[in-house]
Order: structure tokens, then C-alpha cells, then sequence
């Protein structure tokens, strides 16, 4: 597989013709007990965020607890002003009580500090755990449907050998498990990229954190989450809107992709000490769409024990967490999991692990007129002029003569060196062979 610079498509033909398949929409908050959760707890959520924040409105607690004000949030309010928890500091006449200015009284603070003892987490209510396992089976990722003709559409950036594409296509459609393997730098990880950006133009609601037996599992994340915009007016309003639940966000289809830094604690809820709250697994965080594990092999944890451990959420499409207190809770597995590495298979697992793994597909070298066809794609990109004669003493003097393989990757990396050292001399990118010369120097080194 070869990269090339550029953007890849982001919208090929799927069956999902709907942004969130037509299947969950978060529904209104009316009443308290519309949220799932306890009065005493959401009581507790809001003496935590009084006590960070200071003064605030009604109308601010109700955009910090992501719950509309009418009907709900003035019914925790009310009880806190009844147990003398909190006081009303100052009223603005005819605005109505969502621009109280709320303070929190001492008997407030100790209570505060208490619940803190217990957690810290001061964001929006969380959604109970029950009601994020039917959003995910109702989000249900659609299958990826392509055929010939969508994937080299999908992959024109990319240049390759049919009997790579013959064997990723199906692999696409099968929407399993994917283990892609070849050598460093022909494009792997753009592949599971290409195919993310598929993912990603689909779209689903997850909410801000979950609820389970009075713990708090942390969902939302800025750096893996992307938000979407909200385009159906009937479901937008702000996080203290009454239109529909604001708990939930809508995020594009997640595409998260982990590395060498992954463990098997990290596949589990990982809970904060200090916090005293849980932040999801990126399985979880990535459920509706693609978790790629890259550089799969160069983990801290054996390959088979990281194989072991996705048996069952692989098969069952379940996975099973575990908390602190000992209990196990079920989630729904909703992942297409790719592996890729630069590591022999046999080096990795035995035949039995592989079995599992549905598609397995081999990224191969470029041969020299797949090469030629990435270094003319990437001069041209990069403003260099390109020279059939200079590509040729290039290949005669740095791959043939040295016996260096031909890697995708390196029409990119040669034509930057070209740029800089021309930069340098005060002269015009090109392939003469004194600046292909010193761009491999300076490039290759001899392992």
C-alpha cells in the first residue's frame, strides 16, 4: 500500500442513508424522574458544582447539570432551599427563578465535601447504563458497503496492486475484525484511515458520562470524540435546553487508534483514586465505529494476551468490564477492530489466534512502476518538476546497486529532503541528480 498526499474522500456509498440510522434520538427531560437518577444524588451533583463555581444562576446549574430547568432542575433547587443547603443571594423581578443567583450555605459546603469524599465528578448528569447499552444497539454501526469501483474512489490517493485492493474490499464489507501486516511505511495505517473517514461521516449520540450503581464512568472525550453539528432543528438546544436530552452529544462515528501505550488495564474501566471516578475503555469510546491498533506487537502486553482478552467481545459482540467494588457490568461490543503491524504474523500469534482474526490482508512493496506512479503524484504535489531520467538514476544508484526495497513512503520523504536542501542552496526543486544524491545521503542509513 503507498501513500500519498492528499484528501481522501469522505462520504462513499453505505446502506446508512440517515445521519444517526433513524434509530435514537435522545428523548425530552420533563420531570426528574425522566433522568434515571435519584433525587438525592442529582441533589449532590449540584451542591458539588455550587461549591466549584461559586455563584451562579439557576439557569447556569442547568447548563453545568445538562438538564432543562423547567421541571427538573428547580425541583432539585427547591428541595436544597428547603434543607437550607442553599440560599438565594439576589432576584431579578419578572425573569422567573432560573435567574436567581444561588450561593451554597455551610450546612451545603459539608454535605458538598462529603459527596466529594465519595466522587469528584462536578459535569453533566450522567445517562444510567441501562439506557447507553439501548443507545447503542439502536445506533448499531452500519455495515461499510463498497464495491470496485467505490474503493478506488474511496483509495485514489493511494496507489497499489489489485490483489491488495481484491482482498481489502471484502474485508471492508465484512465489518469484523481486520488484521492488516506488511512492512514499515506502505500505508497501513492510511488504509485504516481511508476507511475511518467512512465511518466518520455518519453520525450518533453518546452521552457525556454513565450511571451505575452510584459510580460515574467518564464517556466523552475531546481528544477521540468528534462533536457533529447539530443539523435537525427538533433535536438542538443548548445543554440546558428542553428539546431534547442535552446529557447526550452528537459525535461523529469515532475512529480511535492506540498504540505501543496499550494495556490490558487500559481495556478495562480505569478508575481515578483521586477523582473517585471511572473514565471508559477505548473500546467503549470507540463503540459505533473503529478502533485501530497499531504497531500491533510492540505493546507492553504479549500479543496473545491482547488477543485473549478480545476473544469474547470479538464473538459475542459483548464485552464485560469490571469495577473496583467487584461487580462486572455489560456493554454492548459495537467495534470494527483493525490490527496493523510491521511484524511477521508467525511472529505474533499461532494459527488459532489468526482463525479468529476474519480478514487478513498484506500490504506489499511497491513494485518500480507503482513507485514511479507515487513519486510523480508526490512531485507534483509538492511543486517539485518531476524527471523520468532522475527517477531512473535514483533507482539505479540508491536501490538497486545498495539491493534497498522500494517503500511507498519514500517518494514523500525524498521529495521533502529535495525541497529543504534546495531551499538551502537558493535553488529550484528538481531531479537532478546532484539533489537526488543529496537527498539520499541524508535520507537512508544502513541498518
Amino acid at each position: 500500500m503507498n501513500e500519498i498526499p492528499g484528501t481522501i474522500p469522505t462520504s462513499p456509498p453505505t446502506r446508512n442513508t440517515s445521519p444517526t440510522g433513524g434509530l435514537f434520538l435522545p428523548p425530552p427531560i420533563a420531570k426528574v424522574e425522566d433522568t434515571g437518577l435519584g433525587i438525592l444524588w442529582l441533589q449532590d451533583l449540584t451542591l458539588k458544582i455550587l461549591y466549584f463555581q461559586g455563584y451562579l444562576t439557576g439557569l447556569k446549574i442547568a447548563e453545568a447539570l445538562a438538564l432543562p430547568f423547567a421541571g427538573t432542575v428547580d425541583q432539585i433547587l427547591e428541595g436544597l432551599k428547603r434543607d437550607k443547603l442553599i440560599e438565594v443571594r439576589s432576584s431579578q423581578m419578572g425573569l422567573g427563578e432560573s435567574a436567581y443567583l444561588y450561593a451554597i450555605t455551610g450546612a451545603g459546603i459539608i454535605r458538598a465535601r462529603e459527596a466529594l469524599e465519595r466522587c469528584q465528578y462536578a459535569g453533566p448528569a450522567p445517562v444510567p447504563l441501562e439506557v447507553y447499552n439501548d443507545s447503542i444497539r439502536r445506533q448499531k454501526r452500519e455495515r461499510i458497503q463498497v464495491n470496485q469501483g467505490n474503493l478506488k474512489k474511496l483509495l485514489s490517493d493511494l496507489t497499489f496492486g489489485e490483489s491488495t485492493l481484491q482482498k481489502l474490499g471484502p474485508a471492508v464489507n465484512s465489518g469484523t475484525s481486520i488484521f492488516v501486516y506488511g512492512s514499515p511505511g506502505n500505508g497501513k495505517t492510511s488504509v485504516a484511515r481511508a476507511i475511518g473517514r467512512i465511518i466518520l461521516a455518519q453520525t450518533m449520540f453518546i452521552p457525556y458520562a454513565i450511571y451505575c450503581d452510584g459510580q460515574v464512568i467518564t464517556l466523552f472525550d475531546s481528544v477521540n470524540h468528534q462533536p457533529a453539528p447539530e443539523d435537525d432543528p427538533s433535536s438542538t438546544s443548548g445543554r440546558g435546553g428542553a428539546r431534547k436530552d442535552a446529557r447526550w452529544i452528537r459525535i461523529r462515528r469515532p475512529f480511535i487508534m492506540v498504540g505501543g501505550e496499550l494495556t490490558l488495564a487500559g481495556l478495562d474501566l480505569v478508575f481515578n483514586d483521586t477523582l473517585k471516578y471511572y473514565e471508559a475503555p477505548f473500546q467503549v469510546k470507540a463503540n459505533g465505529g473503529i478502533l485501530l491498533i497499531d504497531d500491533f506487537g510492540r505493546q507492553q502486553v504479549r500479543p496473545r494476551d491482547l488477543l485473549n482478552r478480545w476473544i469474547v467481545p470479538l464473538e459475542n459482540r459483548i464485552d464485560y468490564l469490571s469495577m473496583h467494588t467487584g461487580r462486572k457490568i455489560e456493554v454492548p461490543f459495537d467495534v470494527l477492530v483493525m490490527f496493523s503491524t510491521n511484524l511477521p504474523p508467525k511472529d505474533l500469534v499461532d494459527e488459532a489466534f489468526l482463525r479468529r482474526l476474519r480478514h487478513k490482508v498484506e500490504i506489499v512493496d511497491p513494485n518500480y512502476e507503482e513507485y514511479r506512479e507515487i513519486f510523480r503524484k508526490v512531485a507534483a504535489d509538492k511543486g517539485i518538476e518531476y524527471s523520468d531520467e532522475g527517477l531512473a538514476y535514483l533507482l539505479q544508484e540508491w536501490y538497486i546497486k545498495p539491493g534497498r526495497k522500494l517503500r511507498a513512503s519514500h517518494p514523500r520523504d525524498l521529495c521533502d529532503q529535495v525541497i529543504d536542501i534546495s531551499g538551502y542552496l537558493g535553488s529550484e526543486p528538481n531531479m537532478s541528480k546532484d539533489l537526488i544524491d543529496r537527498a539520499a545521503t541524508s535520507y537512508f542509513v544502513e541498518l
